[in-house]
Formats: C-alpha cells, sequence, structure tokens
C-alpha cells in the first residue's frame, strides 16, 4: 500500500528554530491571497509542504485522511466540518443538544436553544411537517437546499399544494431540502430587511476554543419588505443575499448592500438605548457558543485544523436573534472597499491568533469568549464586545487588486 505524502521540516530552518519563510498554499485568488502575500509569506503549490493551507471544502474530504502533516502545519477546516454547516445537520445537532439536555432535567438550559425557527428536512419528514402544516394556518414557510449557498434554490411557500408538487418533482431522497418557518417579523431599518454576518474562529474543539470577532456587516435588500402575497416570489424582498441582491435592477455596486456592524448597532441603540442592544448582541454571542456546544462531540478534533465561520443571524422586531444558518467558507471577496477593509483585517487577525502561545484573550479584532468554559469579560465592559468599535490597524495596500471590483471607490456609512 502507498505511504501517505510526508511534510517536509520549514524551508530554511534549524531543528528547535521558528521557520524563516511561512510557505502557503491557496486556490483563492482573493483577499487571503493578499494578506498571506503582504505578510511575506511564499506560495507553492506543493501537495503538503507548507506551513499553511487555506483549502477548498473538497481537498478536506478527499485528501486530508490521505496525508501526514507535521506539528506546525495548519488547515482551514476540521474533516466534518458540515455537522454545523450542512443547513440538515446543525438542525438535527441543535435539536439533539436540546433534547439531550432535557433529558439531564436542565429545562432552563434546554429552554435558550429557542434560536431556530421550525425546522423539517425534505422529503424524509414530510409527514411531520404536514401534520404541524395543519396546525399552523396562514404560516409561510421558507425551503433551502441543504448544500448551496449565495441564495440558490431558496423559495417561499404557503400552501400544501405546493410542497406536494415540489415532493413529486424530487421523489431522490438524495435531493434533500429544508422547510423551516419563515421569519415574517423581521427588524426592519429604512423599511428594508437584513441580516447579520458575524464571523467566529474555532482553533480547537477539545477543549474547545473560540474567537468572536467585533467587526461585521449587516446584508441588506434594495426592496422594502413586505409579505405581501404577490411578492412572495420576490427574492429581493425576501433574501439579503449578497449575490441576489447583486442582480437587482436598481443595485449601485457603488453602495453596495452592506452596513458595518458598529454604526448599525449604534443606530440602534439611538433606537432602543443601550440596554436592550447590549442585551441582543449579548444573545447573538450566548447564540454562537450554544451552536458550538451541540456539535462539540460530534466533530473531529484535529490539532492541524481551524475554522472561519461566517454567521448569519436575523433579528426579528421584539430584537430576538435568530440563527439562519452557518458557513464554512464565507465569502472573503470583497465588492466594496469597505468589505475590502474588513476582510483584510479579519484574515491578518486570524493568521495572528493562530500563531500566539500563551492566554492572550484578545488579539486584533478577536476576543476569546470560550476556553473550555465561557470567558468573562472585566466588569466595565458590556457582556460582550461584538459591534463595539475595531479600528483596523491592519491596513489593506492602498492599492485595490483589480481582480475584485471595477468600483474601487465603493462602501458607504448608511443603510442602503
Amino acid at each position: 500500500m502507498a505511504s501517505k505524502p510526508v511534510a517536509q521540516p520549514p524551508q530554511g530552518a534549524q531543528e528547535g528554530e521558528p521557520p524563516r519563510v511561512i510557505r502557503f498554499r491557496s486556490s483563492l485568488r482573493n483577499t487571503v491571497l493578499d494578506v498571506m502575500r503582504h505578510r511575506g509569506w511564499k506560495e507553492t503549490d506543493a501537495e503538503v509542504d507548507w506551513e499553511i493551507f487555506w483549502a477548498e471544502r473538497e481537498w478536506i474530504h478527499q485528501c486530508f485522511d490521505h496525508v501526514r502533516l507535521n506539528d506546525v502545519q495548519r488547515v482551514n477546516h476540521f474533516r466534518n466540518h458540515y455537522e454545523l454547516t450542512r443547513k440538515d445537520l446543525l438542525i438535527k445537532n441543535l435539536k439533539r443538544m436540546k433534547k439531550q439536555l432535557e433529558r439531564e432535567e436542565r429545562a432552563l438550559e434546554a429552554s435558550k436553544f429557542d434560536f431556530f425557527p421550525g425546522t423539517y428536512v425534505l422529503p424524509q419528514e414530510f409527514g411531520m411537517w404536514k401534520e404541524e402544516f395543519k396546525q399552523r394556518q396562514g404560516v409561510t414557510w421558507i425551503m433551502k437546499p441543504i448544500a448551496k449557498s449565495q441564495g440558490k434554490g431558496i423559495f417561499l411557500v404557503n400552501k400544501l399544494s405546493q410542497v406536494t408538487d415540489w415532493k413529486r418533482d424530487h421523489p431522490d431522497p438524495s435531493d434533500s431540502y429544508i422547510i423551516q418557518r419563515y421569519l415574517d417579523n423581521p427588524y426592519l431599518i429604512g423599511g428594508k430587511k437584513f441580516d447579520l454576518r458575524i464571523y467566529c474562529l474555532v482553533t480547537s474543539y477539545s477543549p474547545l476554543t473560540a474567537y468572536l470577532y467585533r467587526s461585521g456587516f449587516g446584508r441588506f435588500s434594495f426592496h422594502r419588505f413586505t409579505m405581501n402575497s404577490r411578492d412572495m416570489g420576490n427574492s429581493y424582498v425576501h433574501l439579503t443575499n449578497v449575490a441576489i441582491q447583486k442582480t437587482a435592477p436598481d443595485y449601485d455596486p457603488n453602495a453596495g448592500c452592506k452596513w458595518d456592524l458598529h454604526h448599525l448597532k449604534m443606530y440602534m441603540i439611538s433606537k432602543h438605548g443601550e440596554g436592550p442592544v447590549n442585551e441582543l448582541f449579548a444573545n447573538i454571542q450566548a447564540l454562537i457558543i450554544r451552536s458550538l456546544l451541540a456539535v462539540q462531540k460530534v466533530i473531529i478534533n484535529d490539532k492541524h485544523c481551524f475554522e472561519l465561520y461566517g454567521y448569519d443571524i436575523l433579528i426579528d422586531d421584539h430584537l430576538k436573534p435568530w440563527l439562519l444558518e452557518v458557513n464554512a467558507s464565507p465569502s472573503l471577496t470583497a465588492d466594496t472597499w469597505m468589505d475590502y477593509e474588513l476582510k483584510f483585517a479579519l484574515l491578518t487577525d486570524v493568521f495572528d491568533v493562530l500563531d500566539i502561545e500563551g492566554d492572550e484573550t484578545k488579539i486584533g479584532g478577536f476576543d476569546l469568549i470560550y476556553r473550555g468554559a465561557p470567558v468573562l469579560h472585566p466588569p466595565t465592559c458590556s457582556a460582550t464586545l461584538l459591534g463595539a468599535h475595531n479600528p483596523v490597524a491592519r491596513s489593506p495596500p492602498h492599492v485595490i487588486p483589480a481582480r475584485y471590483f471595477a468600483h474601487a471607490h465603493g462602501g458607504h456609512a448608511g443603510p442602503p
């Protein structure tokens, strides 16, 4: 049997010394590449001779088990990351965690797993969903393919016949969707729906070690929100995915459709006061921790792996956060200058976190929120630093690579 390819020691390093040059491998030609080059790292296309590999998920599934890595090598996915990032498995693990807490008579903690809408997997759980549909007359549902992104294949339904017709046309159980109660009371700004993109870096699942990034953004629709039945099929109203909104006839590429998280938080504080908004953001942090705990025992931990997750959170008109999904490969390609600045700083801080030793709890814009147990902030701080001011000291190059966007001066300080 052929032996596994083995990584060689870092180039130019003596035994016991750190490498003089960090070698990296990446198939991405976006901000990831820019940050690695900006740090003075050397790109390689070698199969295993690198210190860090920003890999595609397919490489993890097909190749990771067939190579042997040395102690210093890091790769950006855990083997079975999909336990958290595939829509059906995410819900399965959250439901399982809630039931486990109930069996352990920890009712209070179980009750806190109420941050995901009622969800079923189709066609497997069609009968269960049908019973709930009959009990919830007038409820709108949203259907999503379990393993697609960027809003592909998503649509709304409010009639049983719409789902039975879909089921007839999709007899293959492997062609699975989730059907989820549609959150029809989103918090609106300027009459428009938005969700939040929040970044969480996990460096270990044993012990669970998670860092939350202070910055993020709201993703806005370009059309005013309505639950009018005539607009049920209008993706520009109901879906906030940038890939969808960019195709809208009135999309302005210079402005984009994002609003910086700090400014969005300050806007909400001006409307509702610090107390309710700080509680909202603390609940978002708690939601993220609980979702990670729900998969901690099923994720295959590996000292070579880390994961930068992109959480999609929707806020309803009662200031309650809801988890929509978790992305294993959040987009790191920018479409405005503001977007490029944020992602350049984010990735710079990711690589700084990966290189640390000791007990630092803040690195760049990341704050350690969990290491075997929740990490408590000083009493003078809010319960979370999510959305706090995060000065961009990790400056990107002044010249924006032309491969990103033709509208190099885009970015805005307010919602679309």
